[in-house]
């Protein structure tokens, strides 16, 4: 039996990866939570339930990426085959306003967590997964690739790009196993409400709903390469299979504006973006990345890997579950106590 450690369980990536490995009888799943006056686990709360498969081998861990000492202690109690770190202040907007948090959890989090890794590889191998993010590329010339420069926008990318290179780092210096998935913009159902993916879906459907009338957004011309996060994880188990540790790029290869991302959701729900949709300069980076566009050809040569939704699939399964959660809404503002 197999362990594996998530750092972030609790967040989307983190939920994907967790119900992708205890898909597989051979993986015993670990999770590392922050503690905190107020349960966050909504996205994992169906791995528990009775008739989940593998409920039985999915265990949940308090430690901080912010705390060395319950990373080591965990990672002896543990002692996993193989490390998922997801952890993070993933927000990119957020990081121009927590700079030093960011960077603190984003970057030494993860050489906290590398520490700890090589202290238990020195008597039980282990196989580190690292997720980089396409944001180190920033103003870097599209399409991005394994080859192109890195040029970090913001206190997240910046923070990123330090974790992504201590881990090539610990992989050189240590001979540890240790992989970075360069992952570019990854959504879902389970995306947070903050992100601009699930900003839009939520938007159009509660509009639809009649539950709100407008729309507020930042910047409409950056255009993102992106994908559905199930799909994403499975790359992540997939580079930890290899024979040689190495990184890689996930991505469509496929670009899409803001406009087109407004488009396609207003769209499936009978309406016109442009009637609803504000523009509010306080939404606005300071410092914007205007195209990410991934190259993952060493992804789909190396591993196998491919992506099954497209961007349409995608906003679509989107729509259709926060139609949902707009009509039950709307339901129990009707028929209050029902």
């Amino acid at each position: 039996m197999k362990r594996a450690l998530i750092t972030g369980i609790t967040g989307q990536d983190g939920s994907y990866l967790a119900e992708f490995l205890l898909g597989k009888p051979n993986y015993e799943v670990h999770g590392l939570v922050r503690r905190s006056s107020s349960l966050n686990r909504q996205r994992i709360d169906h791995l528990f339930g009775p008739d989940a498969p593998g409920r039985d081998r999915l265990f949940l861990h308090y430690a901080d990426l912010a705390d060395a000492s319950s990373l080591a202690a965990i990672m002896e109690l543990i002692r996993p085959d193989e490390v998922y770190n997801l952890g993070a202040q993933s927000h990119v907007r957020v990081s121009f306003d927590q700079p030093l948090y960011t960077a603190d959890v984003v970057g030494l989090g993860t050489l906290r967590l590398l520490e700890a890794v090589r202290h238990l590889n020195r008597n039980h191998p282990v196989r580190f997964y690292q997720a980089s993010s396409s944001e180190m590329y920033g103003s870097a010339p599209a399409p991005q690739g394994p080859n192109t420069p890195f040029h970090p926008r913001s206190p997240y990318a910046c923070a990123k790009l330090y974790a992504h290179w201590q881990t090539i780092n610990y992989r050189e210096a240590y001979n540890l196993f240790a992989c970075s998935g360069i992952l570019f913009n990854h959504e879902s159902p389970r995306r947070g409400e903050s992100f601009v993916t699930r900003k839009v879906t939520l938007g159009a459907t509660r509009i639809k709903e009649g539950l709100q009338k407008r729309l507020v957004m930042g910047n409409l011309e950056s255009k993102r390469d992106w994908g559905f996060a199930g799909d994403y994880v499975r790359a992540m188990w997939l580079m930890l299979q290899q024979d040689k540790p190495d990184d890689y790029v996930v991505a469509t290869g496929e670009t899409y504006s803001i406009h087109d991302l407004l488009d396609k959701a207003f769209g499936l729900v009978d309406l016109d973006y442009r009637d609803y949709v504000d523009f509010d300069e306080r939404y606005m980076r300071p410092s914007e990345v205007d195209v990410l566009l991934g190259d993952a050809t060493k992804a789909r040569e190396v591993l196998g890997w491919k992506p099954e939704v497209d961007f349409h699939g995608l906003i679509k399964m989107m729509v259709d579950n926060d139609l949902e959660l707009a009509r039950r809404e709307k339901h129990a503002r009707t028929f209050p106590g029902s």
